[in-house]
C-alpha cells in the first residue's frame, strides 16, 4: 500500500473524531496532533498541517453555532482579540520558562478543574447568564481571551475547554453558548497561526486538504450534537477532554 494512502488511513478517521469532540467541548488537538505525528510527519509540519485542518473545522463549527444563535458576539469578538494578543505573549513566555515546568503546573491544575466542574452542578445552565454592563462584559471577555491565549501560546491542548469554563464561570453563559463563543475565539488565534505556518512552508497541503474535509464534517456534526444535547452533552465531553489532557501531560513528562 502506498505510503500516502497509509497516512490518510491513519489521519482522516482521527481528525474526524478530533473535530467532533472539539466542536462540543474543545480539546480536539489532543487527538489531532498525535495523529499527524503517528503518521510520520515531522513536528513542525504536524503542527502546521493540524492548524490548517483544525482551522477549517473551527470555521464549520463556528458557522453552525452562529446559525443556531448560540454565539454572543459581544463576548466572542473581545475574547478573540484577547486570544490573539495572549497567544503572542504566551509564545514569548514559553521561551523564558522550561516547558517541563509548565506541564507539571498543568498536571496539578487539570484535576482541580475536573473537581470544580463536578461540584458546580448548575454551572452553565440556562438562565444563569449574568447581566453586566457592556464595558464590563467586554473587559472580562478580553481578559479571558488574553489569559487563555497565553496558555494556548505556551502549551495549547485544551484551549477551547478552558475558554468554555471561563465563559461559564465569569460571565454565566450557558454551556452551549460558551462553546460557541470559544469556537469563534479559538478560530481567531488559529488563523493567525495558519498564516505563520503557511509562510514558513510547514503545511503539507496534500494531507491538510483531505484532513480539513474530515475536520469540517466532524465539527459540523459535533456542533449539531452540542446544540441538540444542550449543556449536559457539553459537560460530558468536557470530562473526556480533561481525562485526555491529563493522560497526555503524564505521557509527555514520563517520556
Amino acid at each position: 500500500m502506498p505510503e500516502y494512502i497509509q497516512m490518510l488511513l491513519i489521519i482522516c478517521p482521527l481528525i474526524f473524531c478530533a473535530g467532533f469532540i472539539d466542536a462540543i467541548a474543545g480539546g480536539g488537538g489532543l487527538i489531532a496532533l498525535p495523529a499527524y505525528l503517528f503518521a510520520g510527519l515531522p513536528s513542525h509540519d504536524a503542527i502546521g498541517t493540524n492548524k490548517f485542518a483544525g482551522g477549517s473545522g473551527l470555521v464549520a463549527s463556528s458557522l453552525k453555532y452562529l446559525k443556531e444563535g448560540k454565539v454572543r458576539l459581544s463576548v466572542a469578538v473581545w475574547s478573540a482579540l484577547g486570544c490573539i494578543g495572549g497567544a503572542a505573549g504566551g509564545g514569548w513566555l514559553a521561551l523564558l520558562m522550561p516547558e517541563r515546568i509548565l506541564k507539571m503546573l498543568m498536571l496539578g491544575a487539570v484535576p482541580l478543574v475536573a473537581v470544580f466542574l463536578a461540584t458546580r452542578k448548575k454551572l452553565g445552565e440556562e438562565g444563569e447568564a449574568k447581566l453586566l454592563e457592556r464595558k464590563k462584559e467586554a473587559l472580562i471577555s478580553l481578559c479571558i481571551g488574553f489569559g487563555v491565549g497565553i496558555y494556548d501560546g505556551m502549551i495549547g491542548p485544551g484551549t477551547g475547554t478552558f475558554l468554555i469554563l471561563a465563559f461559564t464561570a465569569f460571565l454565566g453563559l450557558e454551556l452551549v453558548s460558551a462553546s460557541g463563543c470559544a469556537k469563534v475565539s479559538n478560530l481567531a488565534s488559529n488563523l493567525t497561526s495558519i498564516v505563520i505556518y503557511a509562510f514558513s512552508g510547514n503545511i503539507r497541503y496534500t494531507l491538510a486538504i483531505p484532513a480539513a474535509i474530515c475536520s469540517i464534517t466532524g465539527s459540523w456534526l459535533g456542533a449539531k450534537v452540542a446544540v441538540k444535547g444542550g449543556g449536559k452533552r457539553v459537560k460530558q465531553f468536557m470530562y473526556v477532554v480533561l481525562v485526555l489532557l491529563f493522560a497526555k501531560l503524564i505521557y509527555d513528562l514520563i517520556g
